[in-house]
């Protein structure tokens, strides 16, 4: 299902604002300029204020409107998620994990500060965004409960863990592939969205709902990032293209080759739009119509 022109254009503008938005509340609440120390700071905001999509803030900060919050209620969220989300580029550009020189269009974060320091910016990121949230008032114990889950062991790290270990191994199966996209990135975006809700102070059942929406909607971000990853070049990608095949890396086109990472998209996709439709979207509502959005999108 392809969007009309003047309806993706719609979508663009408010993903453009979004990101206006995000950026405003991270330059507010990271550590300011020349603060000590300032070496890592400076680094921080080296790797947050790269350029981007601010899809995650823009996950929250689009549920939460969605479940009738507003903003202000899902700034601290929406900073913290994407502190966690740079901190785990950070980490997986460094020569022992991805090794990789390119993000964003520029030097990786230990290509430009040395390894030592990226490794402590990232810290100081995933520290942060736990510090944002403990001012989040009454919510904060939910909150942060739902973001560790997310980032850590059984989520992000548990997910980068098992990529390392099926590029090891060789041969991943599609089962395989698909547990790790679901740790390694849709768990942060499943979060994103419930956390949105839960700043707006939504019932447990449209929690669940904007959990189950954010889990299908990365899954399927995902997919397009593996085909893009075949399809795309640097300067649109912002990023090494070619990396993961060239690593023998477990992925959806490893696996099924390109036609049939491109149908297994498109199948992702139906299953968000009917996880938008449970969280209470319908064709041309933002939530329903993102779908649609991120799985055309080029970079």
């Amino acid at each position: 299902m392809s969007l009309a022109p003047a309806r993706a254009a719609e979508i663009e503008s408010w993903l453009g604002e979004a990101r206006a938005w995000t950026d405003r509340e991270l330059d507010r609440l990271l550590p300011p300029v020349g603060s000590e120390p300032r070496r890592v700071h400076e680094a921080m905001r080296y790797a947050v204020f790269g350029g981007g999509k601010r899809l995650r803030p823009a996950i929250v900060r689009l549920v939460a409107a969605h479940c009738g919050g507003t903003e202000r209620e899902a700034a601290l969220v929406a900073a913290a998620v994407e502190c966690v989300h740079t901190y785990s580029l950070v980490h997986d550009d460094l020569p022992c994990m991805d090794d990789d020189d390119l993000r964003r269009g520029r030097p990786t974060v230990h290509r430009a500060y040395g390894e030592a320091v990226a490794v402590l910016a990232g810290d100081a990121l995933l520290t942060h965004a736990f510090q944002l949230l403990a001012r989040s008032g009454p919510l904060a114990g939910e909150l942060v409960g739902v973001l560790a889950d997310a980032a850590g062991a059984a989520g992000m790290v548990g997910g980068q863990d098992l990529d390392l270990g099926a590029t090891r191994a060789g041969a991943p199966t599609s089962a395989e592939v698909a547990r790790i996209h679901e740790l390694k990135t849709a768990a942060l975006i499943a979060a994103s969205a419930e956390m949105g809700a839960i700043a707006a102070r939504s019932r447990p059942t449209e929690r669940i709902a904007a959990q189950a929406y954010g889990l299908a909607l990365g899954r399927c971000f995902q997919a397009v990032d593996d085909i893009l990853d075949v399809t795309g070049d640097a300067a649109t990608l912002g990023k090494t293209p070619g990396k993961d095949q060239a690593a023998g890396k477990a992925t959806l086109v490893a696996v099924l080759g390109l036609d049939g990472a491109r149908q297994r998209a498109r199948e992702l996709a139906a299953e968000a739009r009917r996880a938008a439709e449970g969280l209470g979207a319908v064709k041309g509502d933002l939530a329903y119509d993102l779908v649609a959005h991120l799985l055309e999108r080029r970079a």
